[in-house]
């Protein structure tokens, strides 16, 4: 007998009474009476051995689901706290997935735990409150999607109202909380330590052989809003030794041990970006490039079980048509692929390239062909753009057909019809899968990235680059002809909703995407008309201002940075939104106690918090290459330590960084914690983080634990915690884009101060009726040859390469490409390579960031 996931439902028996308050709702939880009514799916048998209940689980199951042992006609009542019991042992390892739910779909859980389980006896307890009354529950112990067979006994199962609400206190560890990676040599260094001191305390910072290193005294900061937390502050930015194995030490308590030195993101730059190749939909994920921990084989390829993205129907009534959708990436810890998270995601890892080309301090050859992890490595385009690519080929795919109603437009997302569980390895998903209505919403992601798409792969695949544009145009096209239709908030079954009733935003985006890859003056017309254009309250806003349902902010940082034919007037206020918003977000930082720059209003920390750090952390990465204003810099230093450990729960959200890191996400192939024979998440996978709204929003897990609170300790690592443990594209994608620019940043220093600068760039325009001549000078200011040299720069305006001397030049769009002929194709350290053009067409600022094979170059 059974109605559960995965296996053949009986008939249902009877309603249960209500239950009296602390009444046993588990009828023969000690088998003394043998099996009834306890139920167990068809490929096992429970019997009475030794007083237990035991059933053999067979080895190779999928899912947790495939074989269960439980009980139905379970009554709970709204608002009754109750504790489950059970003693268990398994001759080989599990893990129970705990379920307490309903006995029919959709399963609403009210309880969901992953418990292991070994050869020793184990008692299972735990606390929930019931969020609604359900007189026929089921409790189940989802036993399989294991490799190896086990024979699982249980004992002593007990389920009682009347119990006291769990008081969930974190591990916190030590009350000294630091960045667990550590610092930058010349950067901000600082540190909060919880304590109810109100004088100032003596605080000491220890090299690794406990010799004092500094010290000074800490500044009581009083009660931390968000944490509830009595706390002071220290500053030891005056240090700058390079060393492993530094701790601070605070009144007796010290701190995890951190590193000081310029390479400490060089790692992360590379795991954050290879999360994606993980991710990726249609293609086997090889061992050769992530090992054999993570290798898997193609998920939603058309291979049993798999249903396949290659020949996709609409959900019924909404097309007439099916599409072949492969490719893409899996959105988050389930299946789906959604065009608005999509959207944002490429866009922020084009964009992390796109800065090494308008950056001075960015370095490109960091991101260039052969760094990264991915199959395409070798094929002379920047790994990070191969990366890109294999979501840029799936949005388009989701675009509707010429000839079709709503033709131009996208649709909205791609998932099952219904929702799998943990855990689950994307090719052995057998759901159907669905394509759901366009929107408008989506629509412009298209528009945008396609553009974007336009002018970056134009040096390296000018029919791709074309494709691109081609399908922005046409999105844009049908967006402004259906510029009101939304994503239904109710279309939630299998997948979730990305709705969003204000597309403003997103034709903001769309149209400085595509005025900058144009130059088109209806483009223009279209930013200058938007309500949000100039407005940096509603563009950054004190919350947070970029978020996949609130994209103007990436349109102000391209206008921003990118060349463009906007007039001064207009690049100046655009320019003064982006640092107004860098101003308040390092404004944020220097208030926080944890010195972050968030600062929602209310402390009401937002589903996937860490992602609105991390994006704040990125206006005012743009605005600190923009101006190079120290305090941007130091707030995104102050980020990523909130990030790596200096936080209310002294948790580095990022696994693989810092003694305390996050290792049991939210993931459905990723969960060890559900299943040993499955791997942690990779390195360089970042956490959603503390969500104030997550018992709210029905995260089983965070209603046993998290019931009250406070806003930044709202967070669980654990894999079963959706609402604040998931893990997603658009949250990697901002991390990716900081751990580019925090690996740049290196020592701290200015772009002035440094001299390990490879190249000198001397360029001198000429101008004259119609055009201009040039002369480049590049000059290896290195210790080493530089053998065909290739040195490449962004025209601020529209002028168009016609004569040339003395080397080779290729322009797409705005990007120029100078090589070297066969006489000067190497250049010997402190030589120089002298070269000359003219122009065509109106004449524009001389370009401001050359950069020789990816390493920038200092100008004269």
């Amino acid at each position: 007998m059974l109605a559960a996931p995965g296996a053949a439902a009986a008939d249902a028996p009877g309603e249960g009474a209500e239950p009296a308050p602390g009444a046993e709702q588990i009828t023969n939880g000690d088998f003394s009476a043998g099996t009834a009514p306890w139920w167990w799916t068809a490929n096992t048998t429970g019997t009475v051995t030794d007083g237990r209940l035991c059933a053999d689980v067979p080895a190779g199951t999928a899912n947790a689901w495939d074989v269960i042992v439980g009980q139905n006609d379970v009554p709970l009542v709204a608002g009754e706290t109750y504790l489950l019991s059970y003693t268990a042992t398994s001759t080989a390892p599990l893990t129970v997935q705990t379920r307490v739910q309903e006995a029919v779909e959709p399963w609403t859980t009210e309880l969901a735990t992953a418990d292991p389980v070994g050869a020793d006896p184990v008692t299972v307890t735990h606390a929930f409150t019931a969020a609604a009354d359900r007189p026929a529950a089921q409790v189940a112990l989802q036993i399989g999607g294991g490799e190896r067979a086990t024979t699982f006994c249980l004992d002593d199962v007990s389920l009682r109202g009347g119990a006291e609400p769990p008081v969930y206190v974190p591990d916190t560890g030590s009350p000294v909380r630091v960045n667990q990676v550590g610092y930058l040599p010349y950067g901000t260094k600082g540190g909060t330590v919880v304590t109810d001191a109100d004088a100032p305390l003596t605080w000491t910072v220890k090299a690794a052989d406990g010799s004092t290193a500094a010290t000074g005294t800490t500044v009581p900061g009083g009660e931390d809003p968000t944490s509830r937390q009595r706390v002071h502050t220290f500053d030891f930015s005056a240090l700058t030794t390079v060393g492993d194995g530094y701790t601070v030490d605070v009144d007796g308590q010290v701190s995890e041990a951190f590193s000081v030195r310029a390479d400490l993101y060089d790692g992360l730059r590379s795991d954050a970006l290879a999360y994606f190749y993980h991710n990726r939909s249609g293609t086997p994920i090889e061992a050769d490039l992530v090992g054999e921990e993570y290798a898997r084989p193609a998920g939603h390829a058309g291979t049993a079980p798999n249903q396949g993205d290659t020949d996709v129907p609409c959900v019924p009534g909404v097309c007439d048509y099916r599409l072949d959708v492969s490719g893409g990436w899996y959105d988050a810890g389930d299946h789906g692929k959604y065009v608005v998270n999509g959207g944002i995601s490429v866009a922020q890892l084009m964009s992390t390239y796109e800065r090494t080309l308008t950056a001075a301090d960015a370095e490109g050859a960091e991101l260039g062909d052969g760094t990264q992890r991915v199959p395409e490595r070798g094929n002379d385009v920047p790994d990070i753009l191969d990366e890109a690519r294999w979501e840029l080929d799936f949005l388009i795919r989701m675009q509707v057909p010429a000839g079709k109603p709503l033709a131009g437009m996208v649709h909205h997302k791609v998932h099952d019809a219904a929702w799998t569980g943990i855990p689950t390895r994307p090719d052995l998903d057998p759901q159907p899968r669905q394509l759901h209505a366009p929107s408008t919403a989506a629509t412009l992601n298209l528009a945008a990235t396609g553009a974007q798409c336009a002018r970056l792969f134009a040096p390296y695949d000018r029919e791709f680059a074309d494709r691109c544009l081609r399908a922005a145009t046409t999105a844009w096209k049908a967006a402004t002809a259906h510029p009101a239709v939304y994503a239904d908030p109710a279309d939630g079954t299998g997948g979730g909703t990305y709705s969003d009733n204000d597309v403003t935003d997103e034709f903001y985006w769309a149209a400085a995407e595509l005025f900058t890859s144009t130059g088109d003056a209806a483009y223009r017309s279209a930013l200058l008309a938007s309500p949000l254009h100039g407005d940096a309250d509603k563009i950054f806003s004190a919350g947070g201002g970029i978020s996949w349902g609130s994209t103007a902010g990436l349109g102000a940082l391209t206008l921003a940075s990118v060349p463009n034919d906007l007039t001064t007037a207009q690049l100046s206020g655009v320019r003064a939104v982006v640092t107004a918003g860098a101003d308040r977000y390092a404004a944020q930082s220097r208030a926080e106690l944890y010195g972050l720059p968030y600062s929602p209003p209310g402390e009401d920390y937002a589903w996937g918090s860490n992602s609105q750090v991390l994006n704040n952390m990125v206006v005012l990465a743009v605005a600190h290459d923009l101006t190079g204003e120290p305090a941007y810099q130091q707030a995104i230093l102050r980020g990523a330590d909130y990030l790596f450990g200096r936080n209310p729960l002294n948790q580095s959200y990022v696994t693989g960084y810092g003694e305390r890191d996050s290792k049991n996400q939210h993931h459905r192939f990723w969960a060890h914690q559900s299943n040993p024979d499955l791997p942690h998440p990779p390195p360089g996978t970042v956490a959603g983080g503390p969500n104030a709204t997550a018992v709210a929003a029905g995260d089983p897990v965070a209603a046993e634990k998290l019931g009250g609170c406070a806003p930044a300790l709202c967070y669980l690592d654990d894999n079963g915690s959706w609402a604040t443990n998931e893990v997603t594209i658009n949250w990697n994608a901002p991390l990716a884009y900081i751990a580019s620019y925090l690996d740049d940043a290196g020592d701290g220093r200015t772009a002035a101060e440094r001299a390990d600068r490879v190249c000198r760039v001397s360029y001198a325009a000429h101008a004259w009726t119609g055009g201009s001549t040039v002369t480049v000078r590049v000059r290896n200011t290195g210790r080493t040859a530089l053998p065909a040299w290739q040195l490449s720069w962004l025209f601020p305006g529209g002028q168009r390469v016609g004569q040339t001397w003395s080397a080779t030049l290729v322009q797409n769009g705005r990007t120029v490409t100078a090589t070297p002929l066969e006489w000067n194709r190497t250049l010997a350290p402190g030589a120089v390579a002298d070269f000359g053009f003219n122009t065509t067409g109106p004449a524009g600022a001389d370009p401001a960031v050359f950069k020789l094979a990816g390493h920038a170059c200092t100008t004269a």
